[in-house]
């Protein structure tokens, strides 16, 4: 089986096979992860190509001192980060687009689109900082230190950031809770 750091020895010596079984590989949860960071389909699609392209360029580079995914998703934070620079925006709050629900009680389906339109709307109270931390703690299944290395900063300092993003986010949830008992 071939491992990513095997891809990525490949893709430096220029392999182009190497860089489509890579994208392959990669391509869904780095995009859900843009996607996340922007909820604009077409400018996520547009970074993902954008972090695949750096990874042609930088693969002679990469010095194997984290997971090849923990690489690669640091691109797509920088990428996103530099999106949002350029403009001019810190948060997000738009909304992200309805998921279908084949579930056949229609009021199952109401409360479960309204619990989900909840989690939305409080994780589009985070701060960009927490939102990402949470976005690869819990949808990427990423460590501490995996973080820590996409966002180049300590390990303390996003055990911190997910510490009080959790306690943001049941704060923000509870408050849905009192309102619904009430």
């Amino acid at each position: 089986m071939t491992t990513h750091s095997d891809l990525i020895a490949r893709i430096a010596q220029q392999d182009r096979t190497a860089l489509a079984e890579l994208y392959r590989a990669l391509e869904k949860p780095v995009y859900r992860f843009i996607q996340s960071r922007l909820n604009d389909p077409f400018e996520s699609s547009d970074i993902l190509h954008d972090v695949f392209i750096e990874v042609w360029r930088s693969a002679s580079r990469f010095e194997g001192r984290s997971k090849v995914q923990t690489w690669i998703f640091g691109i797509a934070y920088r990428k996103v980060i530099d999106r949002h620079r350029k403009a001019g925006r810190t948060d997000l709050t738009d909304e992200t687009p309805d998921l279908v629900d084949d579930s056949a009680n229609p009021e199952a389906c109401l409360a479960a689109g309204q619990e989900a339109e909840h989690v939305q709307h409080c994780l589009g109270t985070l701060s960009d900082e927490h939102r990402s931390a949470i976005s690869l703690a819990f949808w990427q299944d990423m460590s501490y230190r995996e973080i820590a290395e996409v966002a180049k900063t300590a390990e303390g300092t996003i055990k911190t950031r997910i510490f009080h993003a959790k306690k943001l986010l049941m704060r923000c949830l509870s408050g849905r809770l009192e309102g619904v008992v009430s």
